[in-house]
């Protein structure tokens, strides 16, 4: 099993690119009495929305579109229909399907396999984890049968990628999905009651915990941008302070962050984080996070792996 993991974390080849979005706020302009010319501040602020949009807009050149995913995944399962199924697991708050790549030698089928899932995109302006994930999948068709390492996770493993669980928000250049929720504080929490309104969940991560209700996945990764690390649970403390406090797999898990980031050149040398890997709760606590329910609602040993300093 130690094997089957290793294998998917050494074959996800990671590129550092585009640069940091940069923005400066607007300025108060005060009339000649005194008082605020709210129209004029209207308007700067109407101007520096439109500015800060285009900046944005211009670090997403290059990125493939929702449609472009959306094609993109639909060509690859027409490409390697012998080892993949594409499959959505719902749709976002403005209707775009949420598409899955599933490889394997047995697609859709119930085998005594570990299911493995990658999922991209979690936050709107983190979108580097989409192309990758779409450079992971490609890699497997081209190369299954020619090389050892793709033939035996394609043999070994069911495979699941979803590129993107927030394309409302990579649309709207932000990090939280159209009701402007961030998804990765949208899960319910063991030290967060709150969380347990289940009128409020979003559609997306109704999505997610659907999906696990499924497939009984194993292992998981979801993949951020902003940092250099591989994060591990706890994400969060019973008494909401900031210090490490381990679960009970805190050994497993600490193999699981080590083996990608040894993987990982820049990440391993990390001089922030020891070994380039972190406990969640001793980085910053923060609740509502995937990765804690997937291990304690399903089971599933999950990393949040943060692959570029760069968000863009």
């Amino acid at each position: 099993m130690k094997l089957i993991f290793s294998l998917l974390f050494l074959s996800l080849k990671l590129v550092s690119f585009f640069h940091p979005a940069t923005a400066r706020g607007g300025e108060r302009s005060f009339n000649a009495s005194g008082f605020m010319d709210h129209s004029f501040v209207n308007r700067r602020r109407h101007l520096f929305e439109e500015d800060h949009f285009r900046k944005l807009d211009n670090l997403a050149q290059g990125y493939m579109t929702n449609s472009d995913l959306e094609m993109a995944v639909k060509s690859f399962g027409q490409r390697c229909a012998n080892i993949s199924r594409i499959y959505s697991i719902g749709k976002s708050v403005w209707g775009v399907p949420l598409w899955v790549m599933e490889i394997s030698d047995k697609p859709g089928e119930e085998e005594a396999e570990p299911a493995f899932k990658f999922v991209g995109n979690v936050h709107g302006d983190e979108p580097v984890g989409r192309e990758l994930l779409l450079f992971l999948a490609n890699w497997l068709c081209d190369n299954y049968i020619k090389d050892p390492l793709a033939t035996l996770i394609v043999n070994n493993v069911h495979l699941h990628i979803l590129p993107s669980m927030n394309p409302d928000g990579f649309s709207l250049r932000r990090r939280g999905n159209a009701n402007n929720i961030d998804l990765n504080r949208d899960f319910p929490d063991q030290f967060s009651p709150v969380n347990d309104d289940v009128d409020a969940r979003q559609p997306e991560t109704k999505a997610i915990m659907s999906w696990l209700e499924d497939i009984h996945f194993t292992g998981s990764a979801s993949l951020h941008g902003g940092a250099l690390v591989a994060n591990y649970p706890w994400d969060g403390t019973q008494d909401k302070r900031k210090n490490y406090y381990a679960c009970p797999d805190d050994d497993t898990f600490k193999f699981l962050a080590n083996v990608y980031s040894r993987s990982h050149y820049n990440m391993s040398l990390s001089k922030e984080f020891k070994g380039g890997i972190t406990n969640g709760a001793s980085w910053y606590p923060i609740y509502g996070g995937m990765q804690d329910w997937n291990y304690i609602s399903c089971g599933c040993f999950e990393l949040t792996l943060e692959i570029s300093d760069d968000k863009w």
